[in-house]
């Protein structure tokens, strides 16, 4: 990952036409065959079952932030080919983000392709897209305006070091990042390849990662590899508007984090809750007796003691140590082999300062960290969805 300016810590201030159709007819016959919203008010946000077409592509904002989480999700990084670059570069770059955007709207909102003979018959193969709820989400790293010579979004900038990260550069970094998220990996590994073979020579693979949810029953939280539920202090709707949502855009941090699921297991289940900071099965805070009830990180017992111990992973991520900022976290666990099985950190907000204040008390005070190990990383900057008319990063590339 290329150095560059890092966000204050907590104590800091602040080719040939033809062959151009044919890889385009191809790749929209792969991401056809496979298959915005927002978040219930509830802070939980289970993944619905699968059902009609729920999620449309164009729009002011892009789908798979606020979208209702579905099971199965595909992280793609990508980086600029090394020639290009300036103001060639911006051009390449808008073919790329047109094709995207041609092939996902003809795809998802059913827009009439330009007609040619080869386009036509991929369009008829259309079938999966509203059953698998795909959704895709793109996104620019912090390297990519400045390669480009373009303005970069003030907030855009590489994450600081953290004392604990074990990062490895194969799953960190990328100078474009593209969320893909449906209701089984079949549609999600179809449509990473389409989207790929559409950028031709113009970007270079450089690493993905996929994610999945367990099986969890309807209007239920998910369970992480750890046993707990993960996601139950999502913000609600209004909160998203005023912590997430930013000019219709937002900031997306990825994190790959190894999770030492045995070490965990062999204590005791109150030592586990002690360490989370609520209860395994209810997912309520210790203290409480509801999933969704108030985590009061203040309260104490009668002899004195915290109720939620200073250690407690719950504690560290309280958006009261951050005047109330919250993130949308949408993460999946990941499994690549009995050695290397963990969480998917996805997480959305209007500044990644935020993100990096909450980890560096979690490196300082989160006893979870003792079982937990960072070994990926990227932030990007999620671009304002594309409106009729228009395609994916108008605005930025204008």
């Amino acid at each position: 990952m290329t150095a560059h300016t890092s966000f204050p810590t907590p104590d800091g201030a602040s080719a040939p036409a033809r062959r151009d159709v044919l890889t385009r007819a191809a790749a929209l016959g792969a991401l056809a065959a496979t298959a915005s919203g927002c978040a219930d008010a509830a802070r939980s946000r289970p993944p619905a079952t699968a059902g009609p077409p729920a999620f449309r592509f164009r729009g002011p904002r892009q789908a798979g932030v606020t979208t209702q989480q579905q099971t199965a999700a595909l992280v793609m990084a990508y980086d600029l080919a090394p020639a290009i670059r300036g103001a060639g570069g911006v051009r390449a770059l808008r073919k790329v983000f047109g094709r995207w955007t041609r092939a996902l709207a003809e795809v998802l909102d059913g827009e009439l392709a330009p007609p040619n003979p080869v386009q036509a018959k991929e369009i008829k193969a259309i079938g999966g897209a509203g059953r698998s709820r795909l959704t895709a989400t793109v996104a620019i790293g912090p390297r990519l305006p400045g390669l480009l010579c373009v303005a970069a979004p003030r907030a855009l900038r590489e994450l600081p070091p953290f004392p604990d990260d074990r990062l490895d550069p194969a799953y960190g970094g990328g100078d474009l990042l593209v969320q893909l998220c449906a209701d089984g990996p079949r549609a999600t590994v179809a449509a990473a390849g389409a989207l790929t073979r559409l950028a031709g020579d113009t970007l270079r693979p450089r690493w993905r990662q996929t994610g999945f949810l367990p099986p969890t029953a309807a209007g239920q939280t998910p369970r992480n590899l750890l046993g707990f539920k993960d996601g139950t202090e999502n913000p609600t709707p209004e909160e998203c508007e005023r912590w997430v949502w930013v000019d219709d855009a937002t900031f997306l941090v990825v994190r790959r984090v190894h999770i030492d699921g045995a070490g965990f297991a062999r204590l005791a289940a109150g030592r586990q809750e002690e360490i989370v900071g609520r209860h395994r099965a209810s997912g309520a805070p210790l203290g409480g007796r509801h999933e969704h009830d108030d985590v009061d990180i203040f309260a104490k017992t009668p002899q004195g003691r915290y109720v939620i111990p200073l250690g407690a992973h719950v504690r560290a991520a309280s958006p009261r140590l951050d005047a109330g900022a919250r993130m949308l976290r949408r993460g999946y666990s990941y499994d690549a082999g009995p050695d290397d099985r963990g969480l998917l950190f996805l997480a959305f907000m209007r500044d990644p300062a935020l993100f990096a204040r909450v980890q560096h008390r979690m490196a300082a005070t989160d006893e979870l960290g003792r079982f937990t190990e960072h070994r990926g990383s990227a932030v990007a900057y999620v671009l304002p969805g594309a409106l009729p008319g228009e395609d994916l990063g108008a605005r930025l590339l204008a």
